[in-house]
């Protein structure tokens, strides 16, 4: 059977080998309006073989949906309409198969008349009129089957069943429905929200907050974004926010991620990865360690000085130590080596740290390779020139760097071992209580190098080998080396930089 679109201008038709679909227009009243409307032909009424094509649908076919747009046409050109076209309906009702189709409508209808009637029990069913009647269906629908119109075969299923369109159908709230569907929409994005790594999902999460970054609250990470955001403006990367950019090296630096963990977390390529943590690292050193990590001077020194040192040493400047991180495999030739020609005679990494009395680090070595001495790391990484006469330098071991120390004015003191001969303390000052100085300023030191280690995991090793290189050609600092700066400069900014009790 033959159906052309009754939009004006669209000369679509059915024929063989076309893909296209032709609906008839809808039994309900209000929906039947909007496509007429649609249609927009001015005083035209649409009749049984009126039919709709489907290329005025976005989708390519009508969705019965009342809140999708192809609930109603709504894809029409500007064509005017042919002066030679007809009425589409004229030449369809004189066809043959419509006829055919309209007598099965009438013979469908009459079954359901037949049956209601058949439900009376004063009436008696015929022998053979089931089989009749299955017959007629049969025929039915198979002479409807090639019509593509789902209204046709809704109504159609009905009849089997004895019953009209929709009669029966339980009646749908979607008042109901859509509260519930946007309740559950807020509750999945609530979720998702918490899941994901973003500023909105730290922000009212401390504990979040210092589980991945290492720093007390989203206040004082949000100060360091603050910070470092102007100098990040130059880094060209688009797959990545800046605050995701320092999200990802904090959590390199706090949890020693790996980069193919990282790139999965964000969602990004393992070599954005690494070219972000190098970058955030020198940007963080170059930006951050100068304003956290820095010498502090006497009258601040003083100030702050912890009550239990005020009588034993009351011009205490800093308490030294050094520590060591190991890395995973040898150096190749032109890699990081000793200050004074040291080789890479031990596989680990050699650092001294300087502690302010009240806690707070003041100053770190750059690493050196080998089996370096403490005397040779103390006086080849710019440490002394620190010091001014008089300045009191505490360790809780001997470093052998009295002499050096001496030379600058200032006294090299081991906490504990003041009343030996040589010990530099002066005439007539109280002697301390030797074990408990000791245990106290050994704890003190120990507990603000471990709490850098265990706040920012990275720095307990083993150093990958990518790190251990000078990061930039003018710099004699390896990566490495700036991620212990930066790493003991975000541990200055935490509430707690274990005080001396």
């Amino acid at each position: 059977m033959v159906h052309t679109c009754v939009v004006a201008g669209c000369r679509n038709r059915r024929t063989p080998g076309t893909t296209l679909s032709f609906y008839r227009f809808p039994r309900d009243s209000e929906r039947k309006q909007r496509w007429i409307a649609a249609v927009n032909r001015e005083g035209w009424v649409p009749n049984d073989g009126s039919r709709l094509c489907s290329t005025h649908f976005i989708s390519g076919k009508q969705v019965k949906n009342p809140r999708s747009p192809d609930y109603v046409p709504s894809v029409f050109t500007t064509a005017p309409l042919s002066p030679e076209m007809k009425e589409p309906g004229a030449l369809e009702i004189l066809d043959k198969q419509e006829a055919r189709v309209e007598a099965a409508n009438a013979l469908l209808f009459l079954q359901g008349q037949g049956r209601s009637a058949a439900d009376d029990p004063r009436q008696e069913e015929r022998p053979g009129e089931r089989e009749r009647e299955d017959l007629v269906e049969d025929s039915a629908s198979s002479s409807l089957s090639t019509d593509e119109d789902d209204d046709d075969k809704e109504p159609l299923n009905n009849c089997k069943r004895g019953k009209f369109a929709q009669a029966s159908d339980v009646p749908v709230n979607f008042d109901d429905t859509l509260k519930a569907l946007k309740k559950e929409n807020q509750f999945l994005k609530e979720s998702v929200e918490k899941m994901s790594l973003s500023e909105n999902s730290l922000r009212n999460d401390a504990e979040k907050v210092k589980f991945y970054t290492g720093l007390p609250n989203y206040f004082v990470l949000e100060t360091v974004m603050w910070l470092l955001a102007p100098h990040m403006d130059g880094m060209k990367n688009v797959k990545l926010s800046k605050f995701q950019q320092l999200l990802l090296t904090l959590m390199r630096l706090r949890l020693d991620l790996r980069n193919q963990d990282l790139a999965y977390r964000f969602g990004a390529k393992v070599g954005t990865v690494t070219r972000t943590v190098h970058r955030m690292v020198n940007i963080m050193s170059s930006t951050l360690v100068p304003t956290a990590v820095f010498w502090p001077s006497r009258a601040e020194l003083r100030k702050n000085l912890p009550a239990s040192l005020r009588a034993s040493h009351p011009d205490c400047a800093v308490i030294i130590d050094c520590f060591t991180v190991p890395f995973e495999e040898e150096q190749p030739q032109g890699g990081l080596s000793g200050p004074h020609g040291v080789g890479s005679s031990c596989n680990t990494l050699k650092y001294l740290i300087g502690v302010a009395p009240q806690g707070v680090v003041t100053f770190v070595s750059r690493g050196v390779m080998g089996n370096v001495s403490d005397k040779s790391l103390a006086e080849g990484c710019g440490f002394l020139c620190k010091l001014l006469p008089g300045d009191v330098v505490l360790a809780t071991r001997n470093l052998d760097i009295g002499e050096s120390v001496a030379a600058r004015g200032a006294l090299f003191k081991i906490a504990g071992a003041c009343q030996e001969e040589g010990c530099g303390r002066s005439e007539g000052s109280p002697p301390p209580d030797t074990a408990s100085e000791t245990t106290s300023v050994q704890r003190h030191v120990e507990r603000v190098i471990s709490m850098v280690k265990r706040r920012y995991a990275m720095l307990t090793g083993p150093v990958e080998s990518p790190f251990t290189s000078a990061s930039e050609r003018t710099s004699t600092l390896s990566t490495f080396d700036k991620i212990v700066q930066v790493a003991c400069a975000l541990n200055n900014l935490c509430i707690s930089a274990a005080p001396l009790e």
